[in-house]
């Protein structure tokens, strides 16, 4: 056992700080704030060696501060722990190491666990705890009570997760504890999962929309940056980049989500969003005299999705696809007689079967 232990103190002091911070560089995730609120590109579910996770939780922090992330939380598990031969600690250990590092950083931590139930009602997490132990012994309606009572933000975690098909199904318990303000949201995105169905409970039923990594192995062994995979990030739209700030756009349902190669969340959010990252310098100059549909616009996108554009004409029918990259010149095409129309923006969902309209 000593030996294990004199193991444990060298790979956690030397080897897991240095590592998380050499990971792959250049891959920061880039939204540009919009007006009255700040963008704040948040995970809020993750794990470590304290429970399941496979790394030690100054790296969460390194691996947030190499995408510049403004906010994690750490949730590990408050039922099981998975290396419990290795690592002591009570539930808030997984806090108080990654503190000092997220506050060297700038990187706001948030106090959160995760219950684990089977079916229904599953597992949940709770943001904003003052103290992560105690909620293993309880049953699910008494953990989720007490996380309310400690002023906790509760949502339900990947809904889908080991159903079939990863349908998820709302039961008799979501009812329960919605009908009595006891969840605040749910997690329509995780890992590489988006849950359709509970995004639009999510809307029906006023709850705030998350997107999180629940990342157990080392960032890098799971998403592949060098190719472009990316973790999924709640974007949070707070009024100052401060813990409480994050808490009040929670609770206000002021979030969106970017997942893969889409952005999803409310509309009015949304569109803000697009306005502010999709900038048009130079608009309806002729490019070729036998072209006089064709306009020239100079597009540059100050973020980091790429958006999937198609032209929809007064007449209602849809014309073509672009894909507006970073820095841009673009040449659109507009069908003779059905002009002055809109552009949908395919990638961009503010239902699971509705995407975005602008006007360029």
């Amino acid at each position: 056992m000593r030996l294990k232990l004199l193991i444990l103190i060298f790979f956690s002091s030397i080897l897991f700080p240095l590592w998380g911070f050499s990971q792959t560089t250049g891959h920061e995730f880039m939204f540009p704030d919009i007006p009255g609120y700040n963008t704040l590109k948040c995970d809020f579910h993750m794990h470590t060696v304290f429970s399941d996770g496979l790394v030690w939780p100054s790296v969460r922090v390194a691996e947030a501060v190499n995408e510049d992330l403004d906010a994690i939380s750490i949730t590990d598990h408050v039922e099981y722990h998975s290396f419990s031969d290795y690592v002591s600690g009570d539930h808030n250990s997984a806090y108080e190491i990654a503190k000092p590092y997220a506050e060297k950083n700038d990187l706001i931590l948030i106090r959160g666990t995760e219950i684990t139930k089977s079916m229904p009602p599953g597992h949940f997490n709770f943001l904003f705890l003052q103290d992560a132990n105690g909620f293993d012994t309880l049953s699910w309606q008494d953990a989720i009570i007490r996380a309310n009572e400690q002023g906790a933000f509760v949502f339900w975690n990947h809904p889908g997760w080991r159903q079939e098909n990863e349908i998820p199904i709302w039961y008799e318990e979501h009812s329960w504890l919605y009908s009595r303000g006891l969840i605040q949201g749910i997690e329509i995105v995780n890992e590489n999962s988006y849950y359709p169905l509970a995004h639009q409970w999510g809307i029906d039923s006023n709850l705030s929309l998350l997107g999180n990594s629940d990342i157990h192995d080392p960032l890098d062994m799971f998403f592949d940056r060098s190719k472009g995979e990316h973790r999924p990030l709640t974007l949070v739209f707070a009024l100052e980049r401060t813990a409480e700030g994050i808490r009040e756009a929670l609770y206000k349902r002021r979030t969106a989500i970017y997942y893969k190669d889409l952005l999803i969340g409310d509309e009015q959010y949304l569109k803000e969003l697009f306005y502010h990252s999709v900038k048009v310098y130079t608009a309806n100059e002729q490019i070729a005299d036998d072209n006089p549909n064709a306009t020239r616009m100079i597009v540059n996108n100050h973020s980091s999705l790429a958006f999937e554009l198609v032209y929809k004409g007064k007449s209602g029918k849809e014309y073509g696809a672009l894909i507006l990259q970073k820095d841009q010149v673009v040449e659109l095409k507009v069908p003779e007689g059905d002009g002055y129309g809109s552009w949908l923006v395919k990638n961009v969902l503010v239902s699971p079967d509705k995407c975005l309209e602008v006007i360029l």
